[in-house]
């Protein structure tokens, strides 16, 4: 039998009802699929992300044979002789690539980018970086002892993470390696051109070593790079205590690098701003004040004044340079210099800042540097980062000088 729609029993819906409760169920379902491809898409290119994050830095995958070099140490623990055995060493190579931009606005975007890839740490790290000591790296060794030789066997592998120490934003590290308190004999690794992740793979013999004269000795690693026309500049140490280490066989270590202990990390610091300016191709730097400077003289005090060299591909471009303090540890310069720099050669840009201890009777003393480029240490980049970010603002930071 039909019935009336309209004479339905009251407690049952209506058509017009039934029809919108039907859209709005569609709805709800769309929206759920929609949502939940956003996510899905979301976690692809996130992990895509993280894929290319972990690409950036990877050391190199050349290993070379190992090489011995032996010192011969009679009962008394003094060196004799050297006798490096020759080997192969793995050959060092960098991927500097560059692609050609269409624009000044593509350029200074793809530094943008480039920088928040490549710089070390997270922002977390950042904003804790006041607080904790700057990230110089780590360096894998082994060591043991050979009791029917008398022979103390020390292994240097490889080092990861070290920090930029020269103009072109690179360094060129080697290993020194002490038996304290014994400082006059040592052995040394190769060179490694250019390498922040170099390989070793090195053995060192000091032989005829009686075992009671081992554990009395601390072994000591300092890893420096290599400068052929001046001081090699220090990147970092690690010593361990031969009496709490098993020598009775080979164990391997990883071990962060510490400052060097020759006054380098208490030079001072320097309080300095930067400001970018795309449309006039210029850079302002500006020498606000210093604190804490090292004493150079021997009244106790320092005359400072500042140097600031505009280098591009390791050459010297342009220097400017600020008055004089008479003995003055803390002293307040503000003055400012001007460089022109064009946003294609940004890439290849250092700017190297020196605290200078002014002499009228002998030569300068430098009392300590800083190297501000897009791929120097985490606070440098942190400052150019910054730089580049806030084009027209002047922005300040302070910075650790360096030795």
């Amino acid at each position: 039998m039909y019935r009336d729609p309209e004479a339905a029993s009251p407690g049952a819906p209506t058509r017009d009802v039934l029809l919108v409760s039907a859209i709005i169920t569609v709805s709800l379902s769309v929206t759920v699929v929609l949502c939940g491809l956003c996510h899905w898409c979301q976690r692809k290119l996130g992990k895509r992300y993280k894929n290319s994050l972990e690409t950036v830095g990877t050391p190199d995958s050349g290993r070379g044979r190992s090489e011995k070099k032996a010192i011969k140490l009679p009962a008394g623990g003094k060196a004799v002789s050297t006798a490096p055995v020759p080997g192969q060493t793995p050959h060092d190579e960098s991927d500097r690539r560059t692609e050609p931009r269409s624009s000044v606005s593509d350029l200074v975007n793809s530094l943008t980018s480039e920088m928040l890839m490549i710089s070390p740490g997270s922002e977390e790290d950042e904003a804790h970086e006041g607080c904790s000591r700057e990230n110089l790296g780590r360096i894998q060794f082994s060591v043991g002892y050979n009791f029917q030789e008398s022979t103390l066997t020390v292994k240097i592998m490889k080092a990861q993470e070290l920090p930029a120490k020269d103009f072109s934003g690179t360094s060129d590290p080697f290993v020194k390696i002490y038996l304290l308190p014994d400082k006059k004999h040592k052995l040394e690794t190769k060179v490694k051109r250019k390498n922040l992740n170099p390989h070793w793979n090195e053995t060192f013999l000091f032989e005829g070593f009686p075992y009671e004269k081992v554990v009395q000795r601390v072994l000591y690693l300092q890893v420096l790079d290599y400068d052929r026309f001046s001081r090699n500049d220090p990147i970092g140490e690690v010593s361990i205590p031969l009496n709490k280490v098993d020598l009775t066989q080979m164990q391997t270590f990883w071990k962060d690098l510490k400052p060097c202990s020759d006054g380098s990390g208490s030079r001072g610091e320097l309080l300095l701003s930067l400001c970018y300016n795309p449309s006039a191709n210029s850079i302002i730097v500006n020498i606000i004040k210093a604190r804490n400077l090292k004493a150079m003289d021997i009244g106790g005090t320092s005359d400072p004044y500042v140097k600031v060299w505009l280098m591009y591909k390791d050459k010297r471009v342009e220097k400017k340079k600020t008055v004089t303090m008479k003995r003055n540890l803390n002293p307040i310069f503000n003055e400012s210099f001007a460089f022109d720099i064009p946003t294609e050669k940004l890439r290849e840009t250092t700017i190297v800042i020196t605290v200078m201890d002014k002499d009228r009777l002998s030569r300068n003393d430098v009392i300590g540097k800083i190297y501000l480029s897009w791929k120097s240490g985490p606070g440098e980049v942190k400052h150019w980062k910054d730089m580049i970010a806030r084009p027209r603002q002047p922005v300040a930071q302070w910075h650790q000088l360096k030795a």
